[in-house]
């Protein structure tokens, strides 16, 4: 099929791999960390606090990544 260009930004199935890892490490890293923060918060604000914001960012940063996965093309 003449119409359809084959993409040239391909990425290797091991870096997909690596990064499918990197992905959920972050997310259930994050979401962990978020939620043991709001279980400090009650002894300690300020540590607390920052184990939530962190928590947050790095599930957050997670997320994007998800987006960032479905626009790679895989390659051989």
């Amino acid at each position: 099929m003449g119409f359809f260009k084959d993409a040239d930004n391909t990425t290797s199935n091991k870096a997909i791999l690596r990064l499918h890892k990197l992905i959920w490490a972050l997310i259930y890293g994050g979401l962990l960390t978020l939620a043991l923060g709001v279980s400090v918060q009650r002894t300690n604000d300020a540590i607390g606090w920052s184990m939530v914001v962190g928590g947050g960012i790095l599930a957050a940063i997670g997320a994007f990544l998800i987006y960032v996965r479905s626009r790679l093309t895989p390659g051989n």
